[in-house]
């Protein structure tokens, strides 16, 4: 089944329509399917907040409770750390924290079926020639489940370019040798050829796991396409179905959405991360991701981090990146090669990071962070400049700097981005 719910000028949809739609769809699955007795719901995790999911699962959940059905929420939380209860509240709503499941990467999975190398070679024009195993958590393949929701926003991502479908599944209920291999093929076909396009190598390698090992599952994808100017949600679009068709769509608008053109480069981008999502350079360095095709060579990013307080979201992906640091594409596969450094060579997921997460000296990179939460010597210690949070946004206020180009008192001239997960920027001249 497919039903596209969007809209292609600058509309919004409502909460009365988004809310309509999915009580539709429900009507829609079963009249195609049968009863509903146990659904299953996967969420983005708080570090998807703006994508209106939180409110779209509250909906499903009390519609579907209503119908008398037994619901599980399991947030794909992929390798960050489990929603808390006072996260779930606020993103969530009403939903009884207890019926929240908690993802482990590492050991809620089960292997459904191998990526094999001949196929990887060919989609990454030979860079790489390992297969991947196709693994998931285990209650994806519970037969118990009537319907499986996957929920959640296409807009612009760093690893396969345009998140969610089965992006949501594969990464973020996903195992290990997904993540981390995924995660590398990214970083070796290069960023910079990907981001905002469809039919990226990484996103075939989920299309490929789909089609093989998912297709007999109940699974409805429900995908919107957001912006969140200050911060409130506006969502533009909504597609329900249980095939590519939705992801295409929501592809299409969301480019239209999602990406901004500079006309030329950009000497000097500030950019500002909300603390309630913004706790690690893990996330943070979306900064990095989102912006480095419009920053100018030579020129600087500056991160107004006021919640960094670490660099991994998971304590041993920290560990890694503060030994190694975001020292360029070059040193991190020189690292990588190395047979004494396996521990890198076990955590592919972590070797791409550090890959994305460095403008390879093209341009500089400086987090503003606050003193009592993590140090110069560590911020400095991982590759990044430092800068006093306070010092900086005595000149840069958030409060007061408009989205996009501002000239402060000095007639220096700036581009401002207040949350950098939501798009992504390119310099015309390059595109």
């Amino acid at each position: 089944m497919e039903k596209f719910y969007y809209a292609n000028t600058e509309a919004i949809m409502s909460p009365e329509e988004i809310r309509q739609a999915l009580l539709e769809s429900l009507n829609d699955w079963q009249a195609e399917h049968g009863e509903l007795h146990h659904v299953l719901i996967i969420p983005p995790d708080f570090t998807r907040f703006h994508s209106n999911s939180g409110f779209i699962t509250n909906v499903y959940y009390h519609a579907l409770v209503e119908m008398g059905c037994e619901v599980d929420i399991l947030p794909a939380l992929g390798t960050h750390v489990p929603v808390t209860a006072e996260e779930a509240a606020h993103m969530f709503g009403d939903i009884p924290f207890e019926r929240f499941l908690e993802h482990n990467w590492r050991t809620d999975v089960v292997k459904i079926g191998e990526v094999p190398a001949e196929y990887l070679e060919e989609i990454t024009e030979g860079l790489w020639h390992d297969p991947v195993d196709v693994e998931i958590n285990k209650l994806v393949m519970e037969e118990k489940y009537d319907l499986i929701l996957s929920i959640g926003q296409v807009v612009p991502h760093e690893v396969i370019c345009m998140a969610n479908h089965a992006k949501n599944l594969f990464v973020g209920v996903g195992g290990a040798d997904m993540i981390n291999k995924s995660h590398m093929v990214g970083a070796v076909y290069g960023m910079e050829r990907m981001m905002g396009k469809d039919h990226t190598p990484v996103r075939k390698i989920f299309d490929y796991g789909m089609t093989h090992f998912l297709a007999d599952r109940p699974i409805l994808f429900v995908l919107t396409v957001c912006t969140a100017p200050g911060g409130v949600i506006n969502q533009h679009g909504m597609f329900i179905g249980d095939t590519r068709c939705v992801l295409e769509k929501a592809i299409k608008l969301a480019q239209e959405k999602n990406i901004d053109f500079v006309e030329t480069g950009i000497k000097k981008c500030v950019v500002y991360l909300d603390p309630s999502e913004f706790r690690t350079t893990w996330l943070g360095n979306k900064s990095v991701y989102r912006t480095r095709m419009a920053i100018a060579d030579g020129g600087q990013l500056l991160v107004l981090a006021p919640g960094i307080e670490r660099f991994g979201e998971d304590l041993q992906v920290d560990k890694l990146i503060r030994k190694y640091g975001y020292k360029g594409r070059l040193n991190t596969l020189e690292q990588f090669e190395k047979e004494e450094n396996q521990d890198l060579r076990d955590n592919m997921g972590a070797a791409a990071h550090l890959i994305h997460g460095s403008s390879d000296e093209r341009f500089s990179i400086t987090y503003a962070v606050k003193k009592d939460k993590i140090t110069r010597e560590e911020i400095e210690g991982v590759g990044f400049g430092w800068a006093d949070y306070d010092e900086m946004t005595a000149r840069y206020n958030p409060e007061t700097l408009q989205y996009g180009y501002n000239t402060m008192e000095d007639g220096e001239e700036i581009y401002y981005i207040p949350n950098p997960a939501l798009g992504l920027w390119i310099n015309k001249e390059k595109f």
